[in-house]
């Protein structure tokens, strides 16, 4: 028995499900063979966990023995390689009883080696919205959804339907914004209906849900704009006064209970899907549900939406917490989704004995579209769903031969959504944590007779020049245009924090951005702004010279060997630095001209020029080119700036220097909408800004940063706030450009 569970085990079962598969003795020994056809045709006893669980899929499902080998080879052979396919091949077996199969019929059948590309199904669903576009500008949520997801469907027949499902919600959320109070009234009917949502919408439940009304936030910071009666939040207890709260009799008995357990305190979660790396978008997010709770005494959870395990990795769960860490918020707790798996399955038997559930066996196709049958087993007794429930836990039915569903009608008109399906995989989570439209979320709390937490929405933060879809930054780094989450043009926390951006300019921006339920798309520059305002005040000042011009001065006192630089020009009392001063300096070739031309300042054959902190001022001797006739050094004299009248400006210059490797950043893209058709009909990929990284291998900069921590910012003068990278060394210190400098009219 022990080597059977050890067999069952290679192939991704965990140690309860290999048990549980060895009590059928005719499934075990179906599968051993599997197993044992797969190795022959592999020549391996590894078989990938993907495989694995799509032979194990296959073998629970399949009516006919004979045909095992046949699917075992297009299963190992990776021709199937999809629920999708693997339903399509049973079927296609199932009537065909044949002994010799038309194996190209089959495969046609099957979808073998047709690939959908994320982008086919982007580009169909596009087609798809453009057609009905007039419609649901109109009709808004009111348009029938599954008119789209039909056409979809039809368009993209082996596309994974969840995809599919995502992109037409995401663009139809692009299209239309989140919805309004007006979107959520329900439409006048002879027969009310219960409202209910099951399908978690992108970009607003992967955050917290809040929801103010429009407010004037200019000049109030984060706190200001969401503490207390700022907001149109009910207080602690007064769920009821909501608009769209549902009372039930034993409503103000749970909300009593709920102050007793609470105190009354405010209480916020964060609840991002652990599948990818944080934006600027989550950012808002971030700063609205853990600043309303410190704003209002409260407390905020970070709760992971651990529910899609096979797209989870323990990297994101990390960087999740790191970056909420980052923009200054501590968690009061960190939960996942799957911590509740036995209370959500415990909740989901009360919901069956209630009345409210029951268990199905209409397959997945049969409920695809809006005019669905209804389920021959809407009213089985109550206690025959409870046995079945508890045979779907112990893994009896295969994939897609059962559900669990929910005696309702959603908004869209579909009837009874599923609440439990089976999947076998390391872990899967009830629906009830998903997001929920209010009234659907009332509706299902009122029906276990739950306490009734009430879900705010807000608006979702965009910005122009950049995308910020996970599949669309992977596809960024598979193709090399960035070299990770973390490349300093993307806008992932990550990135941001790479390239210089201090946390509370990102706060400061959110708080700027307000709180409002619309959703908003910012320019960069105005993130850039929020960025300069906090660098201004804390980035200490050093002098780098990425263009380098030698520059001797041949008559130098010998005692002077070092200048001493104020960090803040402005505020001297917080600290100086002291940096090397020789004959020899370096200046940026720019702040030099062999032929004076009106209107130039700096310095030429002809013009001296001050030099910042040194307290001097150079005049140019002689001007030595290379074999080349280009300018490669200059001999000066100086004179102290006492002694001689006001030069027109004054220069940075280092000596002595450390040389360094300086990164220069700008827009990833060339359109503000690179994922707009209209501006860019090739596609995003055809967009890439080719000066969007410059990268400068021999800058020099002052003594001063050569302690400087990963991190660590400065202004350079006269060039820019640059922040050390990740990839410096003790040999070489590696800057990237945070921001420019304000534009400065004087220079010219």
């Amino acid at each position: 028995m022990a080597d059977m569970v050890s067999i069952f085990m290679s192939i991704g079962l965990n140690e309860q499900k290999a048990k549980e598969t060895l009590k059928n003795e005719a499934l075990s020994s179906t599968l051993k063979k599997a197993i044992e056809q797969a190795r022959g045709l592999l020549g391996s006893a590894s078989i990938d966990k993907t495989a694995g669980t799509m032979l194990y899929n296959m073998v629970t499902r399949l009516k006919d023995p004979t045909r095992l080998s046949f699917l075992t080879e297009y299963i190992i052979t990776r021709k199937i390689n999809s629920e999708l396919q693997l339903s399509a091949a049973l079927d296609f077996i199932k009537s065909h009883p044949q002994e010799n199969l038309d194996r190209l019929e089959f495969e046609a059948a099957c979808g073998v080696g047709v690939v959908v590309t994320p982008e086919q199904i982007e580009d169909a669903v596009e087609l798809i919205i453009r057609k009905h576009k007039d419609q649901l500008l109109a009709e808004r949520y009111r348009f029938n959804m599954g008119i789209l997801m039909g056409e979809a469907r039809t368009a993209l027949k082996w596309a994974d339907g969840k995809i599919v499902k995502n992109e037409v919600d995401m663009q139809v959320l692009h299209l239309l914004g989140p919805k309004t109070e007006a979107d959520l009234e329900k439409k006048s009917s002879k027969k009310p209906k219960l409202n209910l949502n099951l399908e978690p919408k992108p970009f607003l439940h992967k955050i917290c849900l809040l929801f103010v009304g429009e407010a004037n936030t200019e000049g109030k910071s984060l706190m200001e704009q969401l503490r207390g009666e700022a907001l149109k939040f009910h207080k602690p207890g007064e769920n009821y006064k909501t608009e769209g709260y549902v009372v039930t009799p034993n409503t103000m008995n749970l909300l009593k209970k709920h102050l007793e357990e609470t105190g009354g305190q405010v209480r916020t979660r964060f609840p991002p899907e652990p599948n990818g790396i944080l934006h600027i978008g989550h950012a808002k997010a971030i700063n609205f549900n853990f600043g309303y709770a410190k704003a209002n005494n409260g407390i905020c959870f970070l709760r992971y939406d651990d529910t899609n395990p096979e797209k989870e990795e323990e990297k994101y769960f990390t960087a999740i917490k790191e970056m909420v860490e980052w923009l200054g918020y501590k968690p009061y707790a960190v939960t996942h989704a799957s911590d509740q798996f036995q209370l959500l399955y415990d909740l989901a038997v009360d919901l069956i004995r209630r009345g409210h559930a029951y268990v199905c066996h209409q397959r997945g196709e049969e409920l695809k579209g809006h005019n669905i049958p209804p389920s021959p087993w809407r009213e089985r007794p109550v206690e025959e769903s409870l046995l079945l429930f508890d045979r779907m836990r112990k893994g009896m039915f295969a994939e897609g031969e059962v559900t669990l569903r929910m005696k309702m009608v959603m908004e869209d008109g579909k009837m009874d959504p599923v609440a439990y399906r089976i999947k076998y995989t390391t872990s899967r989570t009830h629906c009830a944590p998903k997001s929920f439209r209010r009234s659907s979320y009332f509706w299902l709390c009122n029906a276990l007779d739950l306490y009734c937490p009430v879900q705010w929405e807000y608006g979702r933060l965009n910005l122009t020049y950049t995308v910020v879809s996970k599949r669309k930054i992977i596809k960024l780094v598979e193709t090399g245009i960035v070299r990770d989450w973390d490349d300093p043009r993307l806008f992932t926390l990550t990135a941001l924090r790479r390239r210089g951006f201090p946390p509370q300019a990102i706060n400061n921006f959110c708080a700027r951005v307000g709180v409002t339920v619309a959703q908003t798309t910012m320019e960069p520059h105005l993130l850039e702004a929020c960025v300069r305002e906090v660098l201004n005040d804390t980035a200490p000042r050093a002098m780098a010279i990425l263009e380098p011009l030698k520059v001797t001065i041949t008559n130098l006192c010998p005692n002077k060997t070092e200048v001493r630089v104020p960090d803040f020009p402005a505020n001297e009392a917080k600290g100086s630095h002291v940096v090397p001063f020789s004959k020899t300096i370096f200046i940026e070739q720019s702040d030099f001209r062999e032929v004076m031309e009106k209107g130039y300042k700096r310095l030429t054959p002809d013009q001296p020029v001050g030099l910042r902190h040194a307290g001097y001022v150079i005049s140019v001797q002689r001007v030595i080119k290379d074999g080349c006739g280009k300018v490669c050094e200059l001999e000066v004299t100086c004179a102290s700036s006492d002694s001689v009248e006001k030069p027109k400006a004054f220069i940075h210059w280092v000596s002595d220097p450390l040389r360094c490797e300086v990164r220069l950043y700008e827009s990833l893209f060339l359109h503000k909408n690179p994922e707009d058709p209209a501006e860019v009909p090739a596609g995003f990929l055809s967009d890439i800004n080719p000066n969007s990284l410059t990268v400068i291998g021999s800058a020099l900069v002052d003594r001063s940063v050569g302690k400087a921590k990963v991190f660590d910012k400065f202004q350079f003068e006269r060039v820019g706030y640059f922040s050390l990278d990740p990839d410096s060394t003790s040999e070489k210190l590696v800057f990237n450009r945070t921001v420019t400098l304000k534009e400065d009219p004087g220079k010219i």
